[in-house]
């Protein structure tokens, strides 16, 4: 697995396909494989003719694991995105996130429009703007001494989630509170680029597209049929609508 360094903190990442490059950032307590390979994007894409380039966030699958809460933030965590394209000399690529990975996409819309083509959000609406991420909560969840000791609903599901993907539950913890900055809606209003919000109709998580959307000159919302926030990753109207918009965003 390739990896580079962006400073002290080691960045492994995936380079498949051939095309113009899109750069795509994964959620909290995910990874690059269970995010975007088994989901069936990176095939996807490079069918549609796309090359495809997925990171492990700092704090998640092979990159560095990091314990202090300041080295989460959504700022800090799209300069590696931003290294990333420097390391590979891409000049400019779409970039698409899913929830905490669309945070760390608009960030650095708002950061390093330069080295963008256009934004992909998804599984983040409104949220964004309103509201901090994900509740302190889960961190305690995640630092309990066992998953028969979590209590509160979402902590389980993020703690079981967080298990399944094999991940440093301690460093997850301090990713957390560190990464639950907002941006303002003039920050949002000031981002001029092509921009798809994408969120499962029954998420509960992310918060409303359209009024994102709406937000942001020109962004487009779109819809994914039943799907909650764990269950749209991989839906076919999410992989097609992304597709429909890389080709026609000029």
């Amino acid at each position: 697995m390739p990896s580079f360094r962006n400073g002290a903190v080691e960045i492994a990442y995936l380079d498949e396909g051939e095309g113009e490059p899109i750069v795509l950032v994964h959620g909290f307590a995910s990874n690059k494989e269970v995010n975007w390979v088994h989901p069936g994007w990176v095939a996807a894409l490079t069918r549609a003719g796309r090359r495809a380039i997925a990171l492990d966030d700092r704090g998640h699958g092979a990159s560095s694991k990091l314990y202090d809460p300041s080295s989460y933030h959504s700022a800090a965590m799209a300069e590696d995105v931003r290294a990333l394209l420097d390391h590979l000399k891409i000049e400019r690529a779409d970039v698409m996130g899913y929830s905490m990975g669309a945070r760390i996409t608009a960030f650095l819309a708002v950061n390093q429009p330069a080295r963008m083509r256009s934004s992909i959000l998804g599984g983040l609406g409104i949220r964004l703007v309103e509201g901090v991420g994900l509740p302190e909560s889960i961190a305690e969840a995640l630092e309990a001494p066992s998953l028969a000791d979590v209590q509160d609903p979402t902590g389980r599901l993020f703690r079981i989630f967080a298990e399944q993907t094999k991940s440093d539950l301690r460093a997850l913890a301090a990713c957390i509170r560190g990464s639950r900055q907002t941006l303002s809606r003039a920050e949002v209003a000031g981002i001029r680029m092509p921009v798809l919000v994408a969120v499962g109709t029954t998420d509960q998580v992310a918060g409303n597209a359209h009024e994102l959307a709406a937000l942001i000159p020109g962004a487009r919302a779109l819809d994914i049929p039943g799907r909650d926030h764990m269950l749209a990753v991989g839906d076919k109207v999410y992989k097609a609508g992304v597709i429909d918009f890389l080709n026609q965003r000029g």
